[in-house]
């Protein structure tokens, strides 16, 4: 059975962040880092209980979020989608009610006019395609797919295996389709909303950077998987292509960010996502904001 997750708005000036949710919950922190034990984790108490449980497992999510800016509709990353074979068993043939869940947000697939994928990566690029009469289709019609040129060229040559899979299912049909267009990392939407430069993770990895009538996010991608890594800057996920280059980008981030009035929201971050940079004892943390 799905479950039902709470749809989440910010207004950012003139813009719209509106977020929804394919899956949320909790894993062993050692998924995504090798340094994150329950001891360790736990020793952050301020973490408790959004993004940590009592017994030291770390809480995440894989969500969308859909900017509204200046008549456009862009969709953030499109999570895992359905019928997909994956090797996480949790992901795999997946028969979830994503798309009836941006509906109810109020975007059937059809409004959309534009999806980003901030990096190529199989939770990102999910719902890019659809199954349909045994083919894979672009599940938004009606949208161009902004993909960065760099990091497509660096997945484009990738050999046999799970992550070309991905590319085959997720990627090569929007190419073929005639509906994407490689861009630069930063590329500007609109005047409200262009991308950041945050390599690292991948080669090509960007955020999202939202600025109006003087108030400003940015949706990270995977600069940082957990809050975590805002205390521990220097635990690299697992899943990054070049770790010391993916801490170089997030301590500058961190560094760039913490004590302003700029709304950080996590791409996997779980409920309520969104929340500031703060600096305390020392260390950075994540200032979450239970109020959208």
């Amino acid at each position: 059975m799905s479950t039902t997750y709470p749809i989440t708005r910010w207004k950012i000036g003139a813009a719209t962040i509106t977020r929804v949710i394919e899956i949320e919950g909790s894993s062993p922190g050692t998924f995504f880092f090798k340094e994150a034990t329950p001891e360790r984790l736990l020793q952050h108490a301020w973490l408790k209980p959004h993004f940590l449980t009592e017994d030291g497992r770390v809480i995440a999510s894989i969500h969308c979020f859909v900017v509204q800016s200046e008549g456009r509709t862009i969709v953030v990353d499109t999570c895992i989608g359905n019928d997909k074979p994956r090797e996480v068993k949790a992901w795999h043939l997946r028969q979830g009610k994503f798309l009836e869940d941006l509906v109810e947000a109020g975007f059937p697939r059809e409004c959309v006019d534009t999806v980003l994928c901030t990096h190529l990566h199989v939770d990102h690029v999910g719902w890019n395609t659809m199954l349909k009469d045994g083919k894979w289709v672009p599940t938004f019609p009606n949208a161009r797919y902004l993909m960065g040129k760099k990091e497509w060229e660096h997945w484009s040559d990738e050999p046999e295996g799970p992550d070309r899979d991905v590319r085959n299912d997720s990627v090569r049909p929007i190419l073929a389709a005639g509906l994407a267009d490689l861009v630069a990392m930063d590329h500007r939407i609109t005047s409200e909303v262009f991308l950041e430069p945050t390599p690292g993770h991948t080669p090509g990895h960007v955020s999202v950077h939202i600025s109006s009538h003087g108030e400003e996010a940015v949706i990270t991608g995977d600069l940082m998987h957990h809050p975590v890594q805002c205390a521990e800057p220097l635990w690299a996920s697992r899943f990054d292509v070049d770790p010391d280059a993916a801490r170089s980008t997030r301590r500058a981030f961190l560094e760039r960010h913490a004590g302003r009035r700029v709304l950080v929201l996590g791409t996997h971050f779980a409920t309520p996502t969104g929340g500031r940079i703060v600096r305390a004892d020392g260390e950075f943390r994540f200032e979450a904001s239970t109020r959208a």
